[in-house]
């Protein structure tokens, strides 16, 4: 039996019957709650143009994070709160200091772009308590946001602005107590329009949906499946959302590896690597996607989608990370790079689905860093990435594990590459065998992101990189073991 989808939005609960369960959440707001504010710019979580703000309940607390409002399916809100840019106007109509801030910098021109911009600085003010944002936070919040009209300095001045005007309180309590009298502790069943959407509360109940209905889509956090919807036009059947399982939002230390729930979103999962590795990681987390985007999909899904130009696949697959695989009433870990078996190929046997991401803590002696080449900072998909890891012992390599993405029709480790390294002194003599090698390795494809030929000259620009970075007569020379040993 179908039920309602049910969520707080604009000071009550809403319940929604009958859309279509692939029926987007901006779609729901502009076409059917006349909500305007809103606005869809690319429909693919790129332009920022439909960012809204979801309050999920977790642990008792209230979690309020912007995203994407273009790829985020309606059923996904049920049990949460659902924020546009319409709830910033006060109860005596004043404006909120977000949109006051932005109307006294002059940080907006067209328009068209600025209620996401408002929607993002309201998810920065709202953790912010207070204090003036630096540039870095601001660049961050702002990630996934695109204007063409302003060159971005008035906004950036808005989001310092904000933080000097009188501040405006939010009550989380009581939207908590809101959320709790909506949270189902049993399985949730959405059906319209000949799609039935299941949103299992436990892994046995997911275990058992995904058994009785292999050929269903598994939706976490949307960022990819979304665009099969707005982008591909494709029916995806019966979905089985993976958001309300509370077994796949762990985070736990065992034996050396930090496993990471499939369900944990990546905002969540990078913040937690940057603790154990952040000099290696803070630049790749800040590149990765956007700030929306982060807070919506799921390293678990990422890894699970397994596109060849996903970025998080390079460094796990260097660091020796493992997926854990769960189905059938048993569960198996697989070494990550004999999971993927060919062009969005997985190693996934009827019944199974990820469960967990297995990544090794720093150890001592490896050192390990990951690059990303894209024609933008922010928000851009990679034309290569690269990660690197190698076990010194007395200046030599004792082994050597290397990964790109963007190289191959899977995210892929260098084998030639790799032997070409293996007991030989850390020394240009070895690079340059390892550069040639990477030759031998890839035989990378040509689009519109790069050239084929530029691809393979910027992996090997990016070995040499990584040479130049921990090489031991290096400046830093007499510490370089223990500088560069992640972990020392």
């Amino acid at each position: 039996m179908s039920e309602p989808i049910r969520f707080y939005f604009r000071g009550a609960v809403h319940e929604v019957q009958g859309a279509d369960p692939t029926q987007t959440v901006l779609q729901h707001l502009r076409e059917d709650l006349h909500c305007t504010g809103t606005k869809e710019g690319c429909a693919e979580g790129d332009c920022g143009a439909c960012t809204v703000v979801v309050g999920t309940l977790a642990g008792g607390k209230v979690e309020l994070k912007a995203v994407n409002s273009c790829i985020q399916l309606m059923p996904t809100l049920d049990g949460k709160a659902l924020f546009t840019v319409e709830d910033l106007q006060q109860r005596d109509g004043a404006l909120h200091p977000v949109q006051q801030a932005l109307v006294e910098c002059h940080g907006s021109q067209c328009g068209f772009c600025t209620p996401g911009f408002a929607m993002s600085l309201w998810g920065m003010y709202l953790h912010a308590d207070g204090h003036t944002p630096s540039r870095n936070e601001i660049d961050d919040c702002l990630s996934g946001n695109l204007c063409r009209c302003t060159g971005y300095r008035p906004i950036i001045d808005a989001a310092r602005r904000m933080a000097e005007l009188p501040r405006v309180s939010f009550d989380t309590e009581a939207l908590a107590a809101q959320l709790q009298a909506l949270k189902r502790d049993k399985l949730a069943v959405y059906s319209a329009h000949g799609t039935t959407f299941y949103a299992p509360r436990t892994l046995a109940e997911l275990a058992r949906l995904r058994a009785e209905r292999p050929s269903a889509t598994l939706l976490a956090g949307s960022t990819d499946v979304g665009l099969w919807i707005t982008k591909q036009m494709r029916t995806l059947g019966d979905i089985i959302y993976l958001g309300h399982v509370d077994a796949l939002r762990t985070l736990a230390v065992d034996g050396g590896m930090l496993e990471i729930g499939a369900g944990v979103s990546l905002e969540e999962a990078y913040t937690e690597l940057c603790r154990h590795y952040p000099g290696e990681l803070a630049e790749l987390r800040q590149r990765f996607a956007s700030l929306p985007i982060r807070n919506a999909g799921t390293l678990g899904g990422n890894v699970a989608n397994g596109s060849p130009i996903g970025d998080s696949m390079p460094w796990l697959i260097a660091l020796g990370s493992e997926v854990v695989l769960h189905g059938g009433g048993a569960e198996r870990t697989l070494a990550l790079e004999d999971f993927y078996l060919d062009y969005m190929k997985k190693n996934l046997r009827p019944g199974e689905f990820v469960r967990a991401v297995r990544v090794p803590l720093p150890r001592p002696h490896v050192v390990f860093r990951t690059y990303k080449l894209a024609k933008r900072f922010d928000q851009d998909i990679s034309a290569v990435c690269a990660a690197f890891a190698l076990t010194l012992d007395g200046g030599k390599v004792a082994s050597a594990r290397i990964a790109f993405g963007g190289m191959a029709a899977t995210p892929k480790r260098a084998a030639q590459a790799e032997a070409a390294l293996a007991g030989k002194p850390w020394n240009e003599d070895a690079l340059g065998a390892a550069m040639a090698a990477l030759a031998q390795d890839y035989a990378p494809l040509t689009d519109m992101r790069a050239s084929g030929a530029y691809r393979m000259r910027a992996a090997q620009n990016l070995l040499r990189r990584f040479w130049l970075e921990t090489r031991l007569d290096a400046p830093l020379a007499p510490a370089a073991v223990n500088a560069f040993a992640v972990g020392a």
